[in-house]
């Protein structure tokens, strides 16, 4: 059973991994279980692209960052360690505060962040977004 005393330091470390990209990005959640940040690209659905959180949970406390699932190839030098701690596609669960890990997610969250403020790459997003929601109104 996790030491849920615990999860307020890990909360708190988490969330300063976002603190360089404040000036760049909008807090748009900032309360003691969730913390939301998103970037000011508006996409074709008309929302801001969102880059990452974190939430305080039971069992964990969960890391999620968007540009991982944008693009997996900021996975390709993960670590078995942190790669264990994945949930899903952009999501790294935490009991406790692992300092080790918490460097290869700041890396990870940097490499994220440059690919979330280049243009080209924000555009290949959007004309992905439209031929997916192409493909959901008119299926084969």
């Amino acid at each position: 059973m996790p030491d849920k005393n615990n999860f307020p330091d890990v909360f708190a470390k988490l969330k300063t991994i976002f603190q360089p990209y404040l000036k760049k990005m909008d807090v748009v959640g900032d309360g003691q279980t969730c913390y939301l940040l998103n970037t000011r690209h508006i996409m074709k659905n008309k929302q801001p692209l969102c880059f990452g959180g974190v939430r305080m949970g039971k069992a964990y406390v969960s890391f999620y960052l968007m540009s991982v699932y944008a693009c997996p190839d900021l996975l390709k030098s993960m670590s078995p360690e942190l790669k264990k701690r994945m949930q899903g596609k952009s999501c790294f669960n935490f009991r406790e505060v692992d300092e080790k890990l918490f460097k290869e997610l700041t890396r990870l969250t940097k490499a994220g962040a440059a690919k979330f403020t280049d243009e080209r790459f924000i555009e290949g997003l959007r004309k992905a977004q439209s031929v997916g929601s192409k493909r959901r109104r008119h299926p084969s």
